[in-house]
């Protein structure tokens, strides 16, 4: 096998064509002849495969009959017999990519078509989905999905059982402690959903109420899901120096699978704020020497220098957040609290870079830094925020609080798969495959083409367990991204964040061509993509 590099892949078309070794075609035993090719629906003719093992690129065509790839090789035979060809010539031709950490729960189960449609994803290639994702995800797993399979998808789903909706749903939005009846009732939401076909268990440990629960409590949970093959996600407790520290929160997260016996898997890994800042070698020592015990763990990550989450969750301490959003408002307006809170807030803000590095992305104040608000209102931007919260703004922002070395380094580990994280109003959510192309492939050279589609595919299936998706393979579900690597590019940005992103010329899901020359169309070919859990004894209804 050639190692083809990226000029030659995009820019030596002619000497990659020579490079490519014979297919051998079976023959008819009797009359010597090459057997009559059986036809194929879809035939993707002339592009250079990259199928997500990381396997160097060849040149290659790709049958499709129903919904599975049967054939890749020398399809010359197949042009005769072919439904529809799909002329890929100088094109890339990957799996459809799988985005791990979603915030798409909401398009997925809206009445409104074009959202179901899931363009933002597709004219990415992306694929599959993962949604549930830091502690949301409802444990009615079957409800979730007999919606979203009678109304029609665009992409295919996957779906995480989230610790913050099972404790709310028990608990509520108290900080306490669970008491052991209301213990078993979560651990039965989760092994329930699990048995439903959950991927996993998800958490939000930053968030409140997951924060206030002690990690035992959340051990004991993990532990259903263990049971049942899943793997456990994590929006840590910490990013960065908050509460107790980006390198004790990654320890928790390894301490839970540990003992609840399951693969760990960190969400969106960074290094937020001034005060970690460059840290990101220490995270990566610490995932590689659990790894190297021989502890199953991956991360994922977007390829932008500002998160997104709301004001609240960005400036006001935990303690204030007890009771959920109403309680936290009156805590807020409450003058006797004002001193404490206003001092804790000021911090937090610091640890964001300053005021200049929140920019609102939704409600009243969309697109606005919070300096430029304060400035307006003549005020200190501590008591800005605390004004747009007081007064029910939702207030989603971007935080650009990450260094580009940080983020660099982590795109380089052989365990970190792309993800979007996507959010309203933020462009990660339509450009973070492409721009994690440009960024790390096409500009920076950090990674091969072959390393991103690993990273971006066939890791993300084999992290969480899809079976036959992520890989091109003979058998496998036809999840096909065909793109000009020349052109693929995200372009969204923070003043118009759902722009489209370019470059995709042909997406095919569970083998129904999406787009075609561009151009969607319009289809709902997504399926739900469920976790086998029939063997299990415990499972069977």
């Amino acid at each position: 096998m050639i190692g083809i590099g990226y000029g030659a892949v995009f820019l030596r078309r002619g000497t990659l064509m020579c490079a490519i070794a014979a297919v051998a075609i079976p023959t008819n035993a009797a009359s010597g002849r090459a057997p009559a090719p059986s036809p194929v629906d879809i035939l993707i003719a002339g592009g250079t495969v990259i199928d997500g093992t990381g396997a160097p690129a060849r040149r290659a065509d790709i049958g499709v009959r129903g919904d599975r790839i049967v054939f890749i090789g020398d399809g010359g035979a197949l042009r005769r017999t072919a439904r529809r060809v799909i002329d890929a010539t100088g094109m890339l031709v990957t799996p459809g990519f799988i985005d791990p950490h979603t915030h798409e729960d909401a398009d997925i189960a809206s009445p409104d078509r074009t959202r179901r449609l899931a363009l933002n994803q597709l004219a990415q290639g992306v694929t599959t989905i993962m949604v549930g994702n830091d502690g949301d995800g409802d444990p009615a797993i079957s409800a979730r999905f007999a919606r979203m399979s009678e109304a029609g998808a665009g992409v295919n789903i996957a779906r995480f059982v989230g610790f913050g909706a099972v404790r709310s749903q028990v608990v509520g939005r108290d900080d306490r402690a669970p008491t052991p009846a209301e213990t078993e009732r979560m651990r039965a939401l989760v092994a329930g959903a699990m048995c439903e076909g959950a991927v996993g268990f998800s958490t939000g440990l930053y968030y409140a109420p997951q924060s206030f629960a002690k990690t035992g409590e959340v051990i004991a949970l993990a532990r259903e899901a263990a049971a049942r093959g899943g793997v456990y996600d994590t929006h840590m407790r910490d990013e960065g120096s908050e509460t107790i520290g980006v390198g004790a929160a990654v320890d928790e997260a390894l301490r839970i699978g540990r003992e609840a016996g399951m693969p760990v898997h960190i969400a969106h890994i960074k290094a937020l704020g001034v005060d970690v800042q460059g840290k990101a070698g220490e995270i990566v020592a610490q995932v590689e020497r659990a790894r190297a015990a021989g502890q199953a763990v991956t991360a994922d990550q977007y390829p932008w220098s500002a998160s997104g989450t709301r004001l609240s969750a960005a400036l006001v301490p935990r303690w204030a957040h007890d009771g959920g959003i109403a309680a936290m408002r009156k805590r807020l307006a409450d003058p006797a609290l004002t001193p404490r809170l206003k001092r804790e807030m000021a911090d937090n803000l610091r640890r964001r870079g300053g005021a200049g590095a929140l920019l609102l992305t939704g409600g009243a104040h969309a697109g606005k830094r919070l300096d430029a608000i304060a400035a307006d209102w003549r005020i200190d931007p501590v008591d800005a925020a605390i004004r747009i919260l007081v007064s029910g703004d939702p207030a989603p922002v971007a935080s650009f609080n990450m260094a580009d070395r940080d983020i660099d380094v982590f795109a380089r580990q052989p365990w970190v798969m792309t993800s979007s994280d996507g959010s309203a109003g933020h462009p990660r959510k339509y450009g973070s495959f492409a721009l994690a192309w440009t960024r790390f492939v096409r500009d920076g050279h950090s990674l091969s083409p072959e390393q991103f589609v690993r990273r971006s595919s066939g890791l993300t299936a084999e992290a969480f367990g899809l079976t036959d998706r992520g890989l091109l393979k003979p058998g496998a579900f036809a999840d096909v991204a065909v793109f000009d690597g020349r052109q693929f590019a995200a372009r969204a940005d923070y003043e118009h964040p759902e722009r489209l992103a370019a470059g995709v010329r042909a997406v095919i899901v569970n083998g129904v061509v999406a787009i075609e020359n561009g151009n969607p169309t319009g289809v709902l070919a997504g399926r739900a993509v469920r976790k086998d859990t029939t063997a299990l004894k415990d499972c069977r209804r």
